[in-house]
């Protein structure tokens, strides 16, 4: 075992070998046993991990494997999120089909996933671009249509012209398209549609209950479900009903003009019929902005008139009508009423553009006049020129003429929600098959389901114009289900975000084929334990993921609310950024030491640090970390960097500190492992003394102490509070402190059985972290089985609140040591220890020792000449 450097080439390939073979991490239902199910989000095979991969999964590998050495049987399941554009475009730029391409980065990553080594349940892989996984994605469909959740209509929709698709509200990004970056317009196809808003109350209402998910994500899921009470009026434009919801019915009456979004389906027509040019500008201009910085309170008012006016139904009065960048077609009709006397956006607006303001809510306190108003009024108080509800206070306004609106006809009381249905259209290929077919006899028609899965074909050409199933004949032409007369299949594809909304359920029973998922299997695993997984999939796919659970509950299928009962958000990786004058941004093993490209010679900038991406070539290669330190060295640094929910800074010399810490580990156990041989037998005896109360000298609960004290800290840091940063420092420092012991458990027989438990203790509380370098020494020590299977030990607690003081060492007034001892330890204890450590030896050794000082609980000061 004797090395300067661990050979972690070979120890980790042997291990990750063996493991394999061996089937460690396969797991079953077993009844009786508490399960834990760990799951991260499934990665997209785009060929190479990255280090954001390796940060999420190396942090549920830590928890899967603590808890399994806790006694729990653990489901940790990976597969592969596979369809989508990115397979696509291989096959139009490399002329590659998109499953052979997709095939081939499975394996690719596959190989760096398990090279890692993840204790990942390899035979519950799923991938969902297979037709025995989309199968599923088609049934579950299918029960949706028959409980009308599924439905088609005409619609104006996000189109990306570059990817040639529909791209939901939540993929476009300040107007552009989430994936390309180009530029969104807007169009009108008939889509497909899952009324997600028949789940809305539900939605909402669990957030509640969901303590184990970040507040940060469940404020963001209830934004953006919206729910508001308020009133449906019907305004009028040119004789026709102009609706907008409203939360303010009590304010009505100061309405001073109407302000409607970019978006809205009238906009088109008002610029066809206007000879303003300046408007249709605007309207482009506007699409394009991103809608959360719009509707930011900060962000700067602007409209512009469309030259209508709209008529208050109350008042019969003529106001004008203006396309803002505030309101967005996601809220109500996307048309508002505004009143700048009450709303503070509205007033800002008003004043820029020179509207008027109007009182209709008037301070009890200082009489407010219109035009000497600096801010809007928005408390309570008593309407004003208000008609039926002059001299109410506004809250009891707002009931009163909302029951007078709905006697007059003009609308109605309603709940709104800002989250609208989920259009899960998509003009590409690769995705599932939508199954229905459409016929001239019967209409649109679902495929039976003994006729799934519709398999997407392989006759099809990738122009990257059009879709290409419309290419395949084959697929395009099929029977009636109900007739049996001629047909048409469906060449939409769904969104991918349908097959990550049970992904989670399918690994309960990969290899069922009777139904998505066994319902036993989903009842012993479901729902998901710890769920971790980036904050940008707040509202798309873990909104999708509820919305699928509650549905296939409803059908009957399991039995959970809620898909995932802890929720951890991890944060990003971030680098510095290298730019060079000619060549533009360069990967890292570009830039010189003296800072300079290595293409030209130029010196080299070094940007901000921010987030890890390709363009900006900030990466870092995982195997290159790999092949230069191991792979126990990549999970330990990224793991002890930065609390998981933060951001990660990478840095080099943390890599090589990280390295440097696991070899000073080995080197710990180096002189140790014949020790832990020959004294196995002794030292189980020892552990059972300990189990049964056996009394302890003070240099045993020295050690005792710091074992104990570690594992508490460690295990509290893993299982409650996911600081795996702290817990390795609690390590780090029980490894400091092991090594003041050498020397101390060779001066006495006894002392040498507690440094030994507390080396074995070390391997187990190690192994979660970094199994690789564990398992071998673990093994070289003698010890059988895998530390996997190693129950994890239990705190003493007497032990770990133990009293302890640190005492530092010094020759001739100068320090040179420390270790820990009990408090109040007795002046002979403290000398002994102090002369017994090596660092005490050696700046000892051919001096003679004159006197030495003991101040208790403080420190021992050694004289020597």
């Amino acid at each position: 075992m004797a090395t300067d450097i661990y050979p972690f080439g070979d120890i980790e390939l042997k291990w990750q070998e063996e493991w394999e073979e061996d089937g460690l991490f396969s797991v079953l239902e077993k009844e009786g046993a508490t399960k834990y199910y760990c799951l991260e989000m499934y990665p997209y095979p785009s060929g190479k991990i990255h280090i954001g991969h390796v940060r999420v999964y190396s942090i549920g590998d830590v928890l899967a494997r603590f808890r399994r050495m806790k006694g729990f049987n653990v489901l940790h399941p990976i597969g592969w999120d596979s369809f989508g554009l990115p397979a696509e475009n291989a096959a139009i730029e490399r002329g590659i089909h998109p499953a052979k391409w997709t095939a081939s980065n499975i394996e690719k990553m596959k190989s760096q996933l398990k090279r890692l080594g993840y204790s990942y349940d390899w035979d519950r892989e799923v991938a969902t671009y297979r037709p025995e996984y989309y199968r599923w994605n088609q049934w579950i469909f299918l029960q949706m249509y028959k409980k009308g959740l599924a439905y088609k209509k005409e619609a104006s929709v996000n189109f990306c012209p570059k990817c040639n698709t529909v791209l939901a509200n939540e993929q476009v990004e300040e107007g552009k398209c989430w994936r390309c970056g180009s530029e969104v317009v807007q169009k009108s196809l008939s889509q497909w549609f899952l009324k997600i808003t028949d789940y809305a109350d539900e939605l909402l209402e669990c957030l509640d209950s969901m303590s184990g998910w970040p507040d940060r994500v469940k404020v963001m899921q209830q934004n953006w479900i919206g729910k508001s009470r308020g009133v449906m009026v019907n305004f009028t434009l040119e004789g026709k009903d102009f609706p907008i919801f409203t939360t303010r019915p009590d304010t009505m009456y100061g309405v001073t003009f109407m302000a409607i979004a970019p978006e809205h389906p009238l906009v088109d027509e008002i610029i066809r019929k206007s000879s303003d040019k300046n408007l249709e500008s605007f309207v482009k201009r506007i699409r394009k902005q991103d809608t959360v910085k719009r509707t930011a309170e900060d962000y700067e008012k602007e409209g512009i008139a469309t030259g209508k006016h709209v008529i208050n139904p109350l008042n019969d009065e003529k106001i004008p009508l203006y396309v803002v960048n505030f309101v967005l077609m996601e809220y109500g009709t996307g048309a508002i009423m505004a009143v700048p006397a009450h709303d503070q956006r509205d007033f800002e607006f008003a004043k820029k553009y020179g509207l008027p303001v109007k009182v209709v809510i008037q301070d009890e306190k200082n009489t407010l006049q219109a035009d000497s108003m600096e801010e809007a009024f928005t408390e309570d108080g008593i309407n004003v020129d208000s008609g039926p509800i002059t001299g109410l206070g506004n809250r009891e306004g707002v009931e009163k003429i909302s029951k007078y609106i709905e006697q007059k006809g003009i609308g109605r009381g309603t709940v709104h929600y800002r989250l609208k249905d989920w259009l899960i259209s998509r003009q590409r290929y690769w995705g599932t098959p939508i199954p229905v077919v459409y016929c001239e006899k019967c209409g649109t028609v679902p495929v039976s389901e003994e006729d799934l899965p519709v398999v997407l074909p392989e006759d099809v050409k990738f122009t990257g114009k059009d879709n290409p199933l419309k290419t395949s004949r084959s697929f395009l032409h099929t029977t009636c289900p109900a007739c049996g007369g001629k047909a048409t299949r469906e060449t939409d594809t769904m969104d991918t975000f349908i097959d990550s909304s049970w992904y989670f359920d399918r690994y309960c029973s990969p290899r069922e084929d009777r139904a998505p998922f066994n319902r036993h299997a989903a009842g012993y695993w479901m729902n998901v334990d710890q769920y971790i997984g980036g904050i940008e999939h707040a509202i798309l796919h873990l909104l999708y993921a509820r919305f699928f659970t509650k549905f296939l509950r409803d059908i009957g299928l399991q039995g959970v609310d809620e898909p995932f009962e802890r929720l951890l958000t991890q944060g990003m990786v971030t680098k510095e950024t290298y730019h060079c004058p000619t060549h533009g941004y360069l990967y890292p093993e570009e830039v010189a030491e003296e800072k300079a490209c290595k293409k030209c010679g130029k010196k080299v900038s070094v940007g901000r640090t921010e987030k890890m991406s390709k363009s900006k070539k900030n990466v870092i290669d995982p195997d290159d970390i790999i092949r230069r330190y191991g792979a126990d060295t990549t999970r330990l640094f990224i793991l002890f960097a930065s609390p998981p929910e933060k951001d990660l800074e990478w840095s080099e010399s943390g890599v090589e500190g990280a390295f440097r810490f696991l070899n000073r580990v080995y080197r710990l156990f180096e002189p140790n492992i014949p020790r832990l041989k020959e004294n196995r037998t002794q030292l189980e005896a020892y552990e059972t003394d300990l189990s049964n109360g056996k009394k302890v000298s003070e240099i045993e609960q020295s050690i005792l102490h710091t074992v104990h004290k570690t594992l508490k800290k460690v295990g509290e840091d893993i299982e409650y509070r996911f600081h795996f940063n702290t817990a390795i420092a609690a390590v780090m420092e029980m490894v400091n402190f092991l090594y003041s012991c050498i020397g101390q458990k060779d001066n006495d027989k006894n002392n040498i059985l507690p440094y030994l438990y507390a080396l074995k203790s070390l391997l187990i509380i190690l192994h979660p972290f970094v199994p690789h370098i564990t398992e071998e020494i673990w093994h070289a020590a003698g010890f059988q089985g895998y530390l996997i299977n190693e129950p994890w030990p239990s705190v003493d607690e007497e032990l770990a609140r133990q009293d302890m003081v640190t005492i530092v060492v010094q020759i001739n007034g100068r320090l040179r040591a420390k270790f820990e001892a009990p408090a109040d330890a007795d002046r002979d204890t403290l000398q002994e220890n102090a002369l017994s450590l090596e660092r005490t030896k050696q700046y000892t050794e051919g001096r003679t020792v004159r006197k030495i000082i003991v101040v208790k609980n403080r420190l021992v000061n050694i004289v020597v000449t």
